[in-house]
């Protein structure tokens, strides 16, 4: 039999929708990864580290180029200084990073609070660890939070929250008043913030504001992001940890045990895209701004409602002017009859009802592929 644990929650929805996407020859709007080529000098410096025979273990925690580079972009961008050798852990994936960073630093019986909606990965990461999730709701149309609220979700069990900006699945920028808000919580409950960072350089509004560097967070935050959003290298798996030295160490042994390793000649191919000038950033972020204003019209003409994302690339749509369909049914009539995959709303809740009425669609496709998409959501309003 099944171990218990994973009768408490689903496989991925957004990977099942891909799946479907490919039955019915749907264009994939469901999972994030881009149709479009990573950077030439990335593929190129990962050749030449195959090529170069680094096709071997690299240290368990991250080659030391790649530490390195994380280290300089951090005091680059954040004026953060981070240690190589005590601080940071590299790791398969952001998706791992989170994994690890909970069965290291959260014990059976805590609490760990969850904005909600949220990506579907943080629900089962809580479990697995033997926490109870607390949920927060994010107030459509705007997704802001409630003070108050979140201010009576922090108990003598709280453990940790989850901070994910940009966001996904809605696209909001925390402001620095909100983190600052966040961060006042978590000092004066001695709680951990694990923040979900992998959208950092994604943005359309607002500034990306490092928790760990407000007043008193240093020794309070896990700050986890990666390479595959940054530099449309999803299948790479390069994601990373910075936390204290001590919860490092505890970090890094579970990381030992659940991977070994992230892939090395990745690594040093990683290292170079880290060391990427402002014009590589600029221009991506402009790219991004195309493609979403190319689907958001395409939205907005077909019927949906949704709030403009300032960040990351999902836009969570509703759905409701145009069917009463319960959200799992209409994308699957998205897939099947309009050629859309989609998300529905509901795998980024745990709250029965919520997220009924949204599907979320990834922009993080080429314009030829959003400018076909676009032609076939406009037709909806038409079915």
């Amino acid at each position: 039999m099944p171990s218990q644990r994973t009768s408490t929650f689903t496989e991925s929805v957004i990977r099942e929708m891909t799946r479907v996407a490919h039955q019915h020859g749907a264009i994939n709007l469901a999972q994030g990864f881009p149709d479009f080529p990573m950077p030439g000098p990335m593929k190129d410096a990962a050749a030449a580290a195959i090529h170069g025979d680094v096709n071997q273990y690299a240290i368990t925690w991250g080659a030391p180029s790649l530490r390195l580079a994380i280290a300089e972009k951090y005091r680059r961008w954040y004026d953060f200084p981070v240690d190589t050798e005590t601080e940071i852990t590299v790791t398969c994936g952001a998706t791992e990073a989170m994994a690890a960073v909970f069965l290291a630093l959260v014990d059976p019986g805590d609490e760990v609070i969850v904005f909600e909606p949220f990506y579907e990965n943080y629900g089962p990461d809580a479990i697995l660890a033997g926490a109870r999730p607390v949920f927060v709701p994010l107030e459509p149309p705007d997704w802001h939070f409630d003070r108050d609220r979140l201010a009576a979700a922090f108990t003598s069990r709280t453990k940790a929250i989850i901070v994910n900006t940009p966001h996904n699945p809605t696209g909001r920028v925390f402001s620095r008043e909100e983190l600052g808000f966040i961060a006042e919580l978590c000092v004066a409950n001695d709680v951990w913030a694990f923040t979900d960072e992998i959208y950092e350089h994604i943005r359309y509004a607002g500034n990306h504001h490092l928790l760990a560097g407000f007043e008193g967070m240093r020794d309070l935050t896990v700050t986890i992001s990666g390479l595959s959003k940054t530099f449309s290298c999803t299948g790479w798996r390069l994601g990373h940890v910075i936390a204290p030295p001590e919860e490092t160490v505890a970090i890094r042994k579970v990381h030992d045990f659940l991977t070994v390793g992230a892939p090395a000649p990745l690594q040093e191919a990683g290292a170079v895209g880290l060391a990427f000038g402002p014009d590589y950033y600029n221009q991506m972020a402009l790219d991004y701004r195309g493609r979403r204003e190319l689907l958001c019209s395409a939205l907005r003409d077909a019927g949906f409602r949704f709030s403009v994302p300032e960040g990351a690339y999902y836009v969570l749509a509703d759905f409701s002017a145009l069917s009463q369909e319960d959200d799992r049914s209409f994308a699957l009539w998205l897939a099947k009859e309009a050629g859309i995959a989609t998300v529905p709303g509901s795998s980024f809740h745990a709250t029965p009802g919520l997220g009924g009425h949204y599907v979320r669609f990834a922009f993080c496709k080429k314009t030829e592929t959003l400018e076909r998409a676009a032609e076939r959501i406009r037709e909806i309003a038409t079915r």
